[in-house]
């Protein structure tokens, strides 16, 4: 009986990560010379590649450059008319190849050698011709492929995924890459706010809804009305925090009937709000936000009041 769908699709994630477990075996000196090398370069990584090796070359690249290593990519055939030239003196340049005996892979590496560039190879046949010319190699070889006939790039071009990771991750160890660093280099993602968006920057596009603590009652409905953020700060007469009026509060004092013409703003507001400093992240707000189950923070600054940050601030940025 001919196998299934999901037999032959679940056989083909098996084959692949056989393969890439194989790679652990392949983690050795040689490697550990190629994040040393790549490290301690005062020019770029230029990683080529034919065919599907060139795609994987380019995804390595983006990793890198988005973690602290200049890398560029140098397709192999264009680089055989002319693109050689955009690899200067300090650069290495690494190669990746399955076989390693590509017709434009035989063409490149002695071009490389010619400029006096060092030369890694990623390869997956160590006899090769560009395995042995290359200065250190790191082995991608696999036993085979995960297609039926074994002849398209699948567990190779994994492995060759995997191995690149493994340097990315090796190079970000050496480098010390910071949570800050990585912000500097994706300021326009999600991931990127998380990490760098402070309260400050969005509570300062909120209206500042505030009472003092002896304003009537109608002054507080008027506050909360008008600067539609569903809650006012109280203020002592010193102007420091006092307490929070939220619609909430005064839903809860008609249900309770404690409404009349005398109250004030301290009878009804909630003492020790939560608040956060204006420096911290966005990110953490929400966090506080989530934690106490409010849908708003007082915003402080050196222990004044500067603003208030919303849950519908940090949903805009894309924050949650």
């Amino acid at each position: 009986m001919e196998n299934t769908i999901i037999d032959i699709a679940k056989q083909t994630i098996e084959l692949e990560a056989y393969s890439i477990k194989e790679m652990v075996n392949f983690i050795n000196k040689d490697f550990e010379k190629v994040v040393s090398l790549i490290y301690s370069s005062k020019g770029r990584l230029v990683i080529s590649g034919i065919g599907k090796s060139a795609i994987v070359a380019q995804k390595i690249v983006a990793s890198l450059n988005s973690t602290g290593t200049p890398s560029i990519f140098l397709h192999a055939a264009d680089a055989i008319h002319g693109d050689i030239g955009m690899v200067q003196q300090d650069d290495i340049v690494m190669v990746i190849s399955k076989s390693g005996d590509s017709p434009e892979i035989k063409v490149l590496v002695p071009l490389i050698k010619n400029f006096n560039n060092s030369l890694i190879a990623m390869c997956g046949n160590m006899q090769s011709y560009l395995s042995k010319n290359a200065d250190i190699t790191i082995n991608t070889t696999v036993s085979e492929e995960a297609c039926p006939i074994n002849l398209a790039p699948t567990s190779s071009t994994t492995a060759q995924i995997v191995m690149g990771d493994a340097l990315v991750v090796c190079l970000m160890h050496k480098r010390g890459f910071t949570s800050g660093d990585f912000a500097k280099f994706h300021p326009g993602g999600t991931l990127g706010k998380k990490l760098y968006l402070q309260v400050k920057d969005l509570c300062i596009n909120n209206e500042k809804p505030f009472v003092y603590i002896e304003s009537s009652l109608k002054d507080v409905i008027l506050e909360i009305t008008q600067k539609r953020l569903g809650a006012t700060v109280v203020l002592s007469n010193d102007d420091t925090l006092s307490g929070i009026i939220t619609d909430g509060d005064l839903r809860r004092m008609l249900e309770k009937d404690l409404y009349s013409a005398g109250v004030k703003a301290r009878d009804i507001m909630t003492t020790n709000p939560k608040s956060i400093n204006s420096n911290e992240l966005a990110v953490n707000a929400l966090d506080i936000m989530r934690k106490k189950n409010i849908t708003q923070l007082i915003v402080i600054q050196n222990n004044l009041y500067l603003g208030i940050i919303h849950l519908h601030d940090l949903i805009r940025e894309g924050i949650i």
